[in-house]
């Protein structure tokens, strides 16, 4: 039974067994509270994820929540075993746990707030990077606002610096001198979210996701993380984005192949 929470408590790092057929691990939600089980919960949110048995590190399903204690529970559900962390009716204690959850990651939320946008600041700048890089300027634009509010001397608690809130790494990889300089940090951002486009193939999802929380992140969840952060600056960018479309003179994007619906009473064309 060993593999069971191998599977389950991927993020607690505990090292116990797990049966062959439980590969596919379940991140509840309910009420505010994270669960993980080895099936959906009834009453909860909840999300599947298919952990690798060869992977090097097992990905972090709970969040950053530090060091916690739980229990994890075992109960019968559509006439088999069924394992998890939250209490359910019918559900008996299998095993107490401690887990220790990574230290946070480079996600945040942003600086900026959604506002009306803003075209005076940097703009020369702005204009040459999209150009440049071949970026929707709207969109870059968008991200500089959510990011930082256009503060060319903005720093995060997590220490991301500058109008695009570069970590000091990504700068110096880009050859940022000066962090706090705004044409240097939007040619550095924008650079790299040029580079992010290319590893997604096009995707600005998944490159505003590793734009916020790292390319480390969207790889391990497969996808756009489940941190409250970064689900906050998706959403933050993506209504931005859509006033600077706006702002700008620039049709906004539609569904391939989308028509739209006729007005009452009159014929589709």
């Amino acid at each position: 039974m060993d593999r069971v929470l191998r599977c389950l408590l991927v993020a607690s790092l505990l090292a116990v067994a797990v049966p062959a057929q439980a590969r596919t691990v379940w991140r509840c939600v309910r009420d505010g509270t994270v669960s993980l089980s080895t099936a959906p919960e009834p009453g909860s949110k909840c999300v599947a994820h298919e952990l690798d048995d060869n992977a090097v590190q097992t990905p972090n399903l709970w969040g950053d929540f530090g060091v916690f204690s739980g229990t994890l529970y075992e109960r019968e559900q559509d006439g088999r075993l069924v394992y998890g962390t939250r209490n359910l009716p019918g559900s008996r204690v299998y095993l107490r746990f401690t887990a220790q959850t990574p230290p946070g990651e480079p996600a945040h939320a942003g600086l900026g707030e959604v506002g009306a946008p803003r075209l005076a600041p940097h703009s020369a700048a702005f204009r040459a990077a999209a150009r440049r890089y071949r970026l929707d300027e709207a969109w870059l634009r968008a991200i500089a606002h959510a990011e930082s509010a256009f503060d060319a001397a903005a720093v995060s608690s997590k220490g991301a610096q500058g109008v695009m809130q570069l970590m000091p790494e990504v700068a110096t990889e880009y050859g940022v001198a000066d962090p706090f300089a705004p044409e240097q940090s939007i040619d550095g951002g924008a650079r790299y979210l040029r580079d992010l486009l290319r590893r997604y193939g096009g995707d600005r999802l998944l490159a505003l996701a590793a734009y916020n929380a790292g390319i480390g992140t969207v790889a391990r969840y497969g996808g756009v993380p489940p941190y409250q952060e970064t689900q906050a600056y998706v959403a933050k960018v993506g209504a931005l984005h859509r006033r600077y479309q706006e702002a700008l003179g620039t049709a906004p994007e539609r569904p391939a192949g989308a028509v739209s619906p006729s007005p009452a009473g009159q014929p589709a064309r």
